[in-house]
């Protein structure tokens, strides 16, 4: 099968994928060059590099668009779907690593280690100062806002902390993560209203989509206690930036965030967001499913995945009532 990754993979997993295929590793390959590199190929990976409609436009043969990751909302699912072109992704590979991510932001927040490490290198003790300032995370009520694979393991992670965790309860749930859940003791509420109001740490694991774009706004932040800890580690369009900024001074909020509304396209650029300046703000370079174990397991879900294709097979297949015919 001719296949073209157009993302970094761990260098024994493409020579994996080259012994058993026809392969064109473009790991700096940009979303605007896409569409020239897509002719003849029947398998596109990709991991950030975006996926419009004209790169698939430009694609006469291709028949599968793998995300190597959970979120599909850098690929046009609509107009892959409306030229038959399978687009699947890998949930749950990245998970750990992500939900590690959260984790040392709510630990970062909680007990300000970078600033703790700023004034110890500036030459400053602050010992009394720093003493009285850490909560701790035992015995908090932590909202987690989205319970799937990566909601999940954060959840299982902060409860072994010795917080409760709280979540929205849902009808038609998968049995395997209400099992989870129940094992974890999630206490569940009844809308984010109630979630908001009843714990002084909210984490965000949600993905891209019109029902989640602004939900960290006013209309959630007009509920949340004052001094509340908000994490998002997720996807960056689910902040109102100008509403968290105003709740942060009118609430005294602790933020940690790993994406924003608005991000460099390239891995090393200049930024400028009033967000990531703020002082009560703690932030990452959108590096939360960058560890090695995790890109290790994502790239494992590669090689089966085009395995699976090779039999015919679309797993998680995330547009499948959108094929207009059938994959041959």
């Amino acid at each position: 099968m001719r296949v073209l990754v157009a993302d970094r993979l761990p260098e024994d997993h493409v020579a994996a994928l080259d012994a058993r295929h026809d392969l064109r590793y473009e790991p700096s390959l940009t979303a605007e060059r896409l569409a020239n590199e897509l002719a003849g190929q029947q398998a596109l990976v990709v991991r950030s590099t975006k996926v419009t409609a004209q790169a698939l436009e430009a694609a006469d043969q291709l028949r599968f668009v793998l995300r190597a990751g959970a979120g599909t909302d850098t690929i046009d699912r609509a107009a892959a779907g409306e030229r038959g072109v399978a687009v699947c992704n890998l949930p749950g590979r990245n998970a750990a690593a992500v939900a590690e991510l959260a984790i040392g932001l709510l630990l970062s927040l909680d007990r300000q280690l970078p600033e703790q490490v700023a004034d110890l290198r500036a030459g400053s003790w602050r010992k009394g100062y720093y003493a009285k300032q850490a909560r701790g995370i035992a015995g908090r009520d932590v909202g987690v806002i989205g319970l799937g694979q990566i909601g999940l393991a954060f959840a299982e992670r902060v409860a072994a902390f010795g917080a409760q965790v709280h979540a929205v309860g849902g009808r038609n749930r998968d049995p395997d993560r209400q099992r989870r859940a129940d094992d974890i003791g999630v206490r569940f509420v009844a809308d984010l209203r109630e979630l908001a109001t009843s714990c002084d740490v909210l984490s965000f694991h949600l993905p891209a989509a019109e029902t989640t774009r602004g939900i960290i706004g006013p209309s959630l932040l007009e509920h949340v206690r004052p001094g509340t800890i908000l994490l998002n580690t997720s996807r960056g369009d689910l902040v109102d930036a100008a509403a968290l900024l105003e709740a942060i001074e009118d609430k005294q909020l602790l933020v940690g965030l790993d994406v924003y509304p608005e991000e460099p396209s390239e891995p090393e650029a200049p930024i400028d967001l009033e967000l990531a300046r703020h002082p009560r703000v703690h932030g990452t370079h959108h590096i939360g499913a960058s560890t090695q174990q995790a890109q290790h397991a994502v790239a494992d879900g590669v090689v089966d995945a085009l395995e699976a294709f090779e039999r015919d097979e679309r797993p998680n297949c995330v547009n499948e009532d959108l094929l207009t015919r059938t994959l041959r």
